[in-house]
């Protein structure tokens, strides 16, 4: 076993918890796993993790180790960049996370050109509406709309986000064009749960900043299945603008309040602020950053 395999290993297990979680991120097989684990232990003469049935959990010597394993190997990751540097080639793999829908759209849209630029990169997209704990998953790099929350996270802007009202022409033509968005706590409104507040819709009216309180038959935490909803005629949604676009070409959906918006979400890439950033990881924000300051 190569040491800095079994380093990879073991921090892989650790941070999902699981032999077979940590195997299948590193693309090997449980029983190899656990291999290079046990003879890391077994060099070190120091048990680095509780096995039981349920669950496997690092011991104090395991907590100790592994803070000493994330420096180390950051620090051989940018060794092996330097010299990735003055070959003017990148590889290795990123591992990204992103919500489900801007994911498999514009965010494949925008990784496509980068990976044929740099055929010896490759990319690990797992797409989840879900909020995911970065540094425990092993993910380097997470595509997120919002404010960041965490104070151990980085954020690098790479865009704003519209956020817009939208309706069928067939909703409309059965229950009426609201024209002032006061008119919408009269309309079935469909609301995205993942928003900070989805039940208070915010627009601009004369320059102030005003609040309407909307209720509905359908919520969902997925912008696309909301989009969806207002599509089949069932009421009217807020959400990004990038999601409607689909239903706006095909005239399925129409835009609402254009006039009256007041809401942009902001699009991050959020990263650990404690690791080291290597040449591949910097490049790919960099070209997101570009690609998404175009659009």
């Amino acid at each position: 076993m190569d040491t800095l395999d079994g380093m990879r290993t073991f921090l892989a297990v650790a941070r999902q918890k699981s032999f077979t979680g940590g195997a299948k991120q590193l693309g090997i097989s449980t029983k190899l796993a656990s291999k290079y684990v046990a003879q890391l232990e077994t060099k070190h003469a120091a048990l680095l993790f509780h096995r039981t049935t349920r669950s496997v959990t690092l011991t104090d010597m395991g907590r100790a180790y592994f803070e000493l394993c994330v420096p180390l190997l950051e620090q051989f990751d940018e060794l092996e960049d330097v010299i990735q540097h003055r070959q003017a080639s990148l590889s290795g793999t990123v591992r990204l996370t992103a919500p489900t829908a801007f994911g498999s759209t514009k965010l494949v849209g925008a990784l496509a050109p980068f990976l044929k630029l740099h055929p010896n990169m490759s990319v690990e997209l797992n797409l989840s509406d879900q909020h995911v704990a970065i540094i425990d998953e092993g993910v380097d790099v997470a595509i997120r709309f919002g404010q960041l929350q965490d104070s151990t996270l980085i954020a690098k802007k790479l865009m704003n986000m519209r956020i817009v009202v939208f309706a069928s022409p067939d909703y409309l033509a059965r229950h009426g064009n609201p024209g002032h968005p006061s008119a919408l706590a009269t309309h079935n409104c469909l609301m995205q749960k993942s928003q900070v507040d989805p039940e208070n819709w915010r627009f601009k009216v004369d320059g102030k900043l005003v609040v309407v309180n909307v209720h509905g038959a359908f919520a969902s935490n997925s912008p696309r299945a909301v989009t969806q909803m207002a599509s089949q005629g069932l009421g009217i949604g807020m959400g990004p603008k990038y999601v409607t676009e689909p239903y706006l070409k095909d005239g399925s959906l129409q835009l609402l309040f254009e006039d009256y918006e007041a809401n942009e979400l902001m699009l991050n890439a959020v990263y650990a602020s404690n690791r080291h950033l290597p040449v591949r990881i910097r490049a790919l924000l960099e070209h997101l950053a570009a690609t998404f300051a175009e659009s």
